[in-house]
């Protein structure tokens, strides 16, 4: 997903910082007014201590909270279908719940990602489904990461 964000705005390469894979810069504008800045993240921390790597670039970026905005998979979606929302609860997800604790609230934006769920509830199932990789053919995870991607756009470019 950074990968594609990171082409779609052509940014400069990532490097390590804030415990994971960070790029800054300016997106190309569709106007003639100045190019908002963004700051990628792909926290290199496990999943679920995500915020270990979200709270510390927040605080050097000095971001507001609804200026962040966090893309996670969401079981409790069909596959393909993606979904922009500000705040939320965190339906048993422990990389949000890391996240939410870090930034010391849960009013942040959110581009969840549905993935579908596994036929089970046994959670080491679950953990796998999750964990694994996808199921379906190549063009149809391309697709939802390209929607995905239009989505973040589209939320960064409404808050500029």
């Amino acid at each position: 997903m950074i990968a594609a964000l990171t082409e779609r705005w052509e940014l400069g390469r990532a490097r390590d910082r804030f415990a994971g894979r960070f790029v800054a810069g300016r997106i190309p504008r569709l106007d003639e007014r100045q190019p908002p800045r963004v700051a990628l993240l792909a926290p290199q921390t496990f999943y679920n201590d995500a915020g270990r790597a979200v709270g510390p670039a927040r605080g050097a970026l000095k971001l507001a909270l609804e200026r962040v905005l966090v893309v996670h998979d969401e079981i409790d979606l069909p596959f393909g279908d993606v979904r922009t929302r500000l705040g939320g609860g965190l339906a048993g997800n422990n990389g949000l719940r890391s996240i939410r604790q870090a930034l010391g609230g849960e009013d942040f934006m959110r581009v969840r990602v549905g993935v579908g769920r596994p036929d089970s509830t046994d959670p080491e199932i679950v953990a796998s489904y999750v964990l694994g990789r996808f199921r379906e053919a190549r063009p149809e995870v391309e697709a939802l990461v390209a929607e995905a991607c239009r989505q973040v756009d589209a939320a960064v470019r409404a808050e500029d």
